[in-house]
């Protein structure tokens, strides 16, 4: 798979799933991500952005990969629902709109790849969700 970083580094992928009410700020998005990220001590890695691919255009998670200077990976549904048994937190909204067992924890553990751990449960702020997740080795 082609790396995102310039750095060349062999450092493990930091999986950022992230979801939003529509119409949600970017800025609020990776206010939220950045919480995250320090909150889980800044968990060194190639950083990506996933989410559930119905959700993918929406324009605050464009901007927020933009601000955070990351990619944003669309996932379909059944790459989350898939990950339905390892989540923390389900979510009865994202299940009754998308289908999906919550789209920022399941979209972080998709994104990290089969032996991805979870590194905290997703957080929630104005609107945002975010979860991170570590692969086990480079992807």
């Amino acid at each position: 798979m082609a790396r995102n970083d310039a750095s060349g580094s062999d450092q493990p992928l930091v999986a950022i799933g992230v979801g939003c009410r529509a119409g949600v700020a970017g800025e609020a998005v990776a206010a939220l991500v950045r919480r995250a990220l320090a909150e889980a001590g800044a968990p060194k890695g190639e950083r990506r952005m996933f989410t559930l691919a119905a959700k993918a255009g929406e324009p605050g998670l464009v901007e927020a990969a933009r601000l955070l200077g990351v990619a944003l990976t669309p996932l379909p549904l059944e790459a989350l629902e898939a990950q339905a048994e390892r989540i923390v937190t389900p979510s009865a909204a994202a299940r009754a709109r998308f289908g999906a067992p919550n789209i920022a924890e399941a979209a972080a553990l998709a994104g990290a790849g089969a032996g991805g751990r979870l590194l905290s449960p997703r957080l929630a702020a104005d609107g945002a969700t975010c979860a991170l997740a570590l692969s086990p080795e480079r992807r």
